[in-house]
């Protein structure tokens, strides 16, 4: 099986024009992406200068190893804390409360009438208005 060289996969604009997609992407990889969130389009974390503070590598690395569903709020702490051992709290037993129910009078509801399913010409004729 002979390998087939990449082929540059050009799009076509509204106007007719012809555009390189991969391209423009790696032309534009140090320009400040457009939002909030101050990445290139790279996607590296830049500082307030302008200068990467952190590579797109180890913002993937730390993402896949946090645990699933947990999102860490600040810096990691280097110390944990000790395990606390619980304590014995003694407790009397309450008697629990009798809260009265007020009744509710359900209003009533006339039984449902079926209606005889449609025969013959009613039947074909009523989906056509």
């Amino acid at each position: 099986m002979v390998a087939r060289a990449k082929t540059k996969k050009m799009y076509r604009t509204m106007q007719g024009r012809m555009v390189d997609i991969e391209q423009l992407r790696s032309a534009n990889e140090s320009t400040l992406a457009v939002g909030n969130m101050n990445v290139n389009a790279r996607g590296d974390v830049l500082g307030s200068s302008g200068q990467v503070v952190t590579p797109k590598a180890e913002v993937i690395k730390k993402y896949y190893e946090q645990p699933k569903g947990k999102v860490s709020e600040g810096p990691a702490s280097t110390k944990q804390k000790p395990a606390q051992q619980p304590q014995a709290v003694e407790t009397k037993a309450e008697e629990p409360k009798k809260v009265a129910t007020p009744k509710v009078a359900t209003p009533k509801v006339a039984p449902k009438r079926t209606v005889a399913p449609k025969k013959g010409i009613d039947a074909a004729l009523d989906g056509l208005e």
